[in-house]
C-alpha cells in the first residue's frame, strides 16, 4: 500500500469510527509508520508504508487515543513518552506551566512539587525550562512515576520522583503545582471513548482534591489547572485557606484553566 493510498483509507476508516480529526489523525498516523513529518506524508506519494501500519490505524479504529497508539506526544518544548500508565498531556496544561513559569521567574533554585505528575510532563517542562529548580514529581500509581522516570531519563533531565499523595504537599516548598482529578462520576460516562475506555480512570475522576491541597500545602505559592466552571470555586477555596493575589488565567481557547495564588 502506498502512502497516498494509506492516507485515503485511514481517514475513511477514522472518520466512519467517529474520530473528531480523522485526516489530521490519518496524517500523523502515516508519517509515524514512515518516519516523516505530516508534511513528508503528502511528499512520499507512491512511497510503500511498512506493515505496522495495519497495527496502528486498527489501534485508533477502536478510539486507542492517538498519542498511546504513536507511543509518544509534545508537550511544550518536549516529546514524551506516553502510554496507557499516565493521561495523555494536555495542551492547556501548558498553559499551566507557563504560569508556573512565571512565579519563579525571580527564584534561583525553587524547591516545587508537582502533585500526580503522571508522564511528568509538568515537572520536566519546568525543569527544562528553568534549570535551577528543584523538581520533585509524585503519583499515587506506581506505573505513572515510572512512566516519568522512563521520560525523565530519556529526556536527560534530573527530576525526583516518587509514590506518594497529597502529604508529601506539607513537607514546605517554593511552589505547589497539580492538576488533580476533577470529572465527577456523574459525568464519567458522557466522555469520549478514547477517556473513558483507555486512560486511568482514578487519574480524572475526583471531587474536592483542589481544597484539600490548598489546606495541606506548605507553599509559598499554589497553582492548580482546573476543570470548566470550576475557576471561582478554586480560587474562592485559596482565598479562604490564607492565599492571596489569586487569579485566574485562560486557556487558549478562552476558557478559565488555571488558579493560582501565594501565601499571604
Amino acid at each position: 500500500m502506498t502512502a497516498a493510498e494509506a492516507l485515503r483509507l485511514a481517514a475513511e476508516r477514522l472518520a466512519a469510527a467517529g474520530v473528531d480529526t480523522p485526516r489530521v489523525d490519518a496524517e500523523l498516523l502515516v508519517a509515524h509508520a514512515l518516519g516523516t513529518s505530516r508534511s513528508g506524508v503528502h511528499a512520499a506519494g507512491e512511497r510503500e508504508v511498512p506493515e505496522e501500519f495495519a497495527e496502528l490505524l486498527e489501534r485508533r479504529s477502536r478510539r486507542e487515543p492517538l498519542a498511546y497508539v504513536l507511543g509518544e506526544w509534545g508537550f511544550r518544548r518536549l516529546t514524551l513518552k506516553t502510554d496507557a500508565r499516565a493521561l495523555v498531556p494536555r495542551p492547556e496544561t501548558e498553559v499551566l506551566v507557563e504560569r508556573c513559569l512565571a512565579l519563579l521567574r525571580d527564584e534561583a533554585e525553587p524547591r516545587v512539587l508537582d502533585l500526580g505528575t503522571g508522564t511528568g510532563a509538568i515537572a520536566l517542562a519546568i525543569v527544562d525550562e528553568h534549570p535551577g529548580a528543584r523538581v520533585t514529581g509524585v503519583d499515587t500509581s506506581a506505573d505513572a512515576v515510572t512512566l516519568a522516570r522512563e521520560n525523565a531519563e530519556r529526556l536527560g533531565l534530573d527530576v525526583e520522583l516518587e509514590v506518594g499523595g497529597i502529604d508529601i504537599a506539607a513537607r514546605g516548598w517554593d511552589l505547589v503545582v497539580a492538576n488533580p482529578p476533577y470529572v465527577t462520576a456523574n459525568e464519567w460516562d458522557s466522555l469520549q471513548p478514547e477517556i473513558r475506555e483507555w486512560e486511568p480512570r482514578a487519574a480524572l475522576v475526583g471531587e474536592g482534591l483542589h481544597e484539600q491541597i490548598a489546606r495541606c500545602a506548605t507553599t509559598r505559592s499554589l497553582a492548580f489547572e482546573v476543570g470548566e466552571g470550576l475557576a471561582a470555586h478554586v480560587a474562592h477555596s485559596l482565598e479562604t485557606h490564607g492565599y492571596g493575589g489569586v487569579t485566574i488565567t485562560r486557556d487558549l481557547a478562552g476558557k478559565e484553566r488555571v488558579v493560582e495564588g501565594r501565601r499571604r
